[in-house]
């Protein structure tokens, strides 16, 4: 499953990348995140590997994200695994002549095991209105400094 997202944040790219590069910012935009470690290479270096915990519901979901390509402030490309699924995420941010920036995100999503996939076929809306909630509550927290920490 593919698709993409995309979102006008009102503040120079050079903010916004400042912001989105700094890995304690997360739990300010990612609901639910309530762990993450580099466990292996160079932090924002292509190779390194994070381990990312959240709490969704009353369930615990751990995945793996590796940077693929880290060309900040144009664009950065990671790849997550979690049990059954694997999200490659393309994220371009443009700089546009007004001062804003926009980021454009493509999503790739593969499943493994038929319960995955039916879900996937089932509810395709639910992992898009997912991403577009990561880009809204990234852009209410550099926009207005609100944070979905503790939501």
């Amino acid at each position: 499953m593919k698709y993409i997202s995309e979102i006008v944040i009102n503040l120079p790219r050079e903010e916004v990348i400042k912001k989105l590069d700094n890995p304690e910012n997360m739990k300010h935009w990612q609901r639910g995140l309530i762990n993450y470690k580099l466990t292996d290479g160079t932090p924002g270096k292509e190779g390194a590997k994070m381990e990312l915990e959240y709490q969704m519901g009353k369930r615990t979901m751990s995945m793996t994200e590796t940077i693929i390509k880290n060309e900040f402030p144009h664009e950065f490309h990671a790849q997550y695994d979690a049990k059954g699924v694997q999200n490659i995420q393309k994220n371009y941010f443009q700089e546009l002549p007004d001062g804003t920036t926009k980021w454009v995100s493509e999503s790739e999503f593969k499943f493994a095991g038929f319960g995955m996939k039916l879900m996937a076929f089932v509810m395709p809306g639910a992992f898009k209105k997912q991403s577009m909630k990561y880009l809204n509550d990234f852009k209410n927290f550099t926009e207005n400094g609100v944070s979905v920490e503790g939501l």
